[in-house]
Formats: structure tokens, C-alpha cells, sequence
């Protein structure tokens, strides 16, 4: 049985957050360890859609999880409570939603590491003058910055070329006078 056909029949053909039969497909949550049906929601357009393009988000359509947030699939419990813990910021009647919600220890671990990777994913690296850095640039030490766990100093001025983002923000990773080494963000400029 292929993730569509078991989701099909766990969700009775309908969107499994907003209950709408139109335009139906899978839709793996994420930070989910694998891709099975297990790890995975059958969801129509609109909220693959809005959930895809936060942008887009209409918050009156996400009132449905009033209902979905009650299903018995862990999968649909981690996306109706990640995305009524976006929404808490905007609206009241979701912070009122994500207190009445309960979930298993395993299941709340599992929708609260999907929030902190979209946080991280969405918190730019910045350098001193606020530039945003991205992989592949090139930067300058703004600073003399002793080298931690050695006598090194690596001088104000060194260029630092084709760093690498790390997952903190306010590190970058690269290669300073002969060595790889993980920096402040915001010693360096563009």
C-alpha cells in the first residue's frame, strides 16, 4: 500500500486539517524522522499552500483546527499545534486553542523541534553593519580576536573567504590565517 492509498483511507479521502475534499495530497511534516504515512498528513491546496508560504496565511481558515487539533494521528496533532502556535502571536482564539491542546511528551518534542528549526531557519546571520551573510562570502576580522584553547590572534583586517553558515546565527564558519575556525558573526564585515 503506497503513504497516499494509507493516507486516504486514515484521512476518508478529506483534508486532514480542514476537512475540505478538494485537491488532496501528501504532505510530509517536517522535522519528521522518516517519510512514512506515519510522519506524513493528506492535506488539500489551501493549507498545503498557506503552510508552504506563510505569507499567504488567512487566518480564518485556520479556525478548523478547533476540530482537527483533537484527532487521534500524531502527525495532524504536531501540524494543527505548530500552526496554531504561529497563529497565538496574531489572534487570541489561537493562544486560547494551544493552551486547551494536549499532547503526548513524545508528539509535543516532535512539533516543538519542527518550531525551532523554522525559527533558526528564519533568523538571518548578520555582520557588524547588519549585512546579511550568506554561504560563500567573503568577510573582514573588524577586530584583533584571540583564538580560544591558543596564544593565536587572528588580526584586524584578515580576510576571510567562502565562509560557511553554521546552525547558530551568530556564528559563521571559515579559514583565517591558515585555520578553520568558527567566528562571530559580528567581527566581520562584508
Amino acid at each position: 500500500m503506497t503513504i497516499e492509498q494509507a493516507l486516504k483511507d486514515r484521512s476518508e479521502s478529506k483534508c486532514e486539517l480542514c476537512s475540505s475534499e478538494n485537491n488532496l495530497a501528501v504532505y510530509a511534516v517536517p522535522a519528521s524522522e522518516d517519510k512514512s504515512a506515519g510522519c506524513s498528513v493528506y492535506l488539500c491546496d489551501t493549507c498545503r499552500g498557506q503552510l508552504e508560504d506563510p505569507e499567504t496565511t488567512d487566518e480564518n481558515h485556520w479556525r478548523c483546527l478547533n476540530d482537527s487539533m483533537w484527532s487521534q494521528v500524531p502527525a495532524v496533532q504536531v501540524m494543527a499545534y505548530r500552526q496554531l502556535k504561529r497563529l497565538s502571536s496574531k489572534t487570541d482564539w489561537a493562544m486560547d486553542l494551544v493552551d486547551m491542546m494536549y499532547l503526548e511528551d513524545d508528539v509535543k518534542e516532535w512539533a516543538d523541534k519542527g518550531l525551532v528549526e523554522e525559527e533558526q531557519a528564519s533568523v538571518p546571520t548578520l555582520d557588524a553593519n547588519g549585512a546579511k551573510l550568506q554561504a560563500g562570502d567573503n568577510v573582514t576580522i573588524i577586530k584583533d580576536l584571540p583564538v580560544k584553547g591558543s596564544s593565536m590572534v587572528i588580526k584586524r583586517g584578515t580576510p576571510v573567504r567562502n565562509i560557511s553558515l553554521t546552525d547558530n546565527p551568530l556564528h559563521i564558519q571559515g579559514r583565517a590565517d591558515g585555520v578553520q575556525m568558527v567566528i562571530i558573526a559580528a567581527y566581520t564585515k562584508k
